[in-house]
């Protein structure tokens, strides 16, 4: 790999299958916390190095509870990325966010109940800070890059997660509106947090495919109603993601690069050498040697 790629894209793997990829190439991958969902795919767009990851593998036969999203971003911060894209499937719980549209949230609603949320752990002790989960900066941009593609989309709203991979109840439904929550899905979380604790920039690109189950006039989700809304929306999806890729000048003026810089309590000489080594691409930084 001569050159590192400026963006990650973490989502479906048909999202890298279009024209304007260049010089395309897979790398198998491993990390201290095992390997990735998929090999990688690093492709030249718009004159710059992108790589792709199968958030499900490739066949998506990772439940959204199995998927090492500890690797899977750990992975993308071993190849130099610094912008990260989650393009995720999820259902409204509003009127106006219809199916077809994409969503560009700005808040995240954890409730998940079995996943690996941290990287730290095994005597390294670190309180990221997540108040703004998803990097205002790249999700301004992602949000241009959307609209200057043509496509219908919405910039704010609360995405909560679920454990899945079920779908909701009509109570549960309602009651995650009742909540204020705008979107629904599987996957983003942990994946917005290890990307904050990775200082890497996170957005997330959200396809509406259905309206959940609460809406009373409107078929209830299905995995069929999910496909064939996915399969509709790959290429504006592709479109917005060359949008952006157009866009990216690999200056960052965020909080995102520091996000560990008050983050680590643990003194440096109870932080246990194996440790150590496991975390160093993330933390030799903030440590002395």
């Amino acid at each position: 790999m001569s050159e590192k790629p400026i963006l990650g894209v973490i989502g479906g793997s048909g999202l890298y299958r279009f024209g304007a990829l260049k010089d395309v190439e897979t790398l198998e991958v491993d990390t201290p916390f095992g390997p990735p969902s998929s090999p990688i795919v690093l492709g030249t767009l718009e004159g710059k190095r992108i790589a792709f990851l199968a958030r499900h593998g490739l066949g998506h036969f990772i439940l959204p509870s199995e998927v090492n999203y500890r690797a899977n971003i750990y992975a993308l911060k071993q190849l130099g990325v610094e912008y990260v894209v989650g393009v995720s499937a999820c259902g409204s719980l509003r009127d106006d966010y219809r199916p077809g549209h994409f969503v560009v949230p700005d808040q995240l609603f954890d409730f998940t109940r079995s996943r690996q949320r941290s990287f730290f752990g095994e005597g390294l002790v670190a309180h990221i800070g997540v108040a703004d989960p998803f990097c205002p900066n790249l999700s301004g941009l992602l949000y241009r890059a959307a609209t200057s593609s043509g496509a219908t989309v919405h910039h704010g709203g609360t995405f909560i997660t679920i454990e899945g991979p079920r779908f909701s109840t009509r109570a549960e439904s309602n009651l995650y509106r009742a909540w204020g929550m705008s979107i629904i899905g599987m996957t983003t979380c942990p994946e917005a947090f290890l990307a904050r604790e990775a200082e890497l920039c996170y957005a997330v690109l959200a396809h509406v495919t259905d309206y959940d189950v609460w809406h009373t006039s409107e078929e209830p989700v299905s995995v069929e109603m999910v496909i064939r809304t996915l399969s509709e929306n790959v290429q504006a999806a592709q479109e917005v993601i060359r949008h952006l890729v157009g866009l990216l000048d690999g200056v960052r003026t965020c909080e995102c690069p520091q996000a560990l810089s008050k983050a680590l309590i643990t003194a440096p000489e109870r932080i246990p050498p194996e440790t150590r080594r496991k975390l160093s691409l993330l933390v030799d930084k903030y440590l002395p040697s």
